[in-house]
C-alpha cells in the first residue's frame, strides 16, 4: 500500500515541480543566482530529476541510467521545454519501477549504501518524497524572489 501512496505523492510533486518551472517569466530566469541564493531552480530542477533517475529508476527498476550529478548543478541555459520533457519522463519512470516493487520488498535492505549505514527501501523512498519536497519549496521561492 505505501508504494500506492508514494507513485501519488512523486507524481503530485513532479507535476508540481513542472508548474514551477512553466510559471517563471523568462526562460533566462530558470538560472538566476544572487549572493544568497546559489542554486538556481534550473539545477535544482536536473537534480531532482537526476536524484530520482538515480536512486529509483537505475538503482530499483535497472533502467541503465548513469548519473552525472556534478552536471545537475554545472549545466546552464537549458531549454523549459527540455526541463518539462525531463520531469515528464521521470514521472513515467516512478510509475512504471514502483507499481512493479513488491511490499515486501520495501522491508528489504535499500540495495546501495547511501548514508551512514543500510536502510530499508521503505525508509530512503520515503527519504526520497522529502527530498523532493524540500528542492520544490526551494524553486517555490526562487521564482517567488528572483522572477521579476
Amino acid at each position: 500500500m505505501l508504494t500506492t501512496t508514494l507513485i501519488k505523492i512523486f507524481i503530485r510533486d513532479l507535476n508540481k515541480l513542472k508548474t514551477e518551472i512553466k510559471a517563471y517569466k523568462t526562460e533566462e530566469n530558470l538560472w538566476l543566482l544572487n549572493k544568497d541564493i546559489t542554486n538556481s531552480a534550473g539545477n535544482l530542477c536536473l537534480h531532482i530529476v537526476g536524484n530520482l533517475n538515480h536512486f529509483i529508476g537505475a538503482t530499483l527498476g535497472n533502467t541503465g541510467y548513469v548519473r552525472q550529478r556534478d552536471l545537475e548543478f554545472s549545466h546552464k541555459d537549458i531549454l523549459r521545454t527540455t526541463l518539462l520533457k525531463q520531469v515528464d519522463d521521470t514521472i513515467q519512470m516512478v510509475e512504471d519501477v514502483l507499481t512493479k516493487l513488491l511490499d515486501e520488498n520495501l522491508e528489504k535492505e535499500y540495495p546501495i549504501v547511501v548514508f551512514k549505514g543500510p536502510m530499508s527501501t521503505e525508509y530512503f523512498l520515503v527519504h526520497l518524497a522529502t527530498h523532493l519536497s524540500y528542492h520544490l519549496g526551494q524553486i517555490n521561492y526562487h521564482r517567488r524572489l528572483l522572477d521579476s
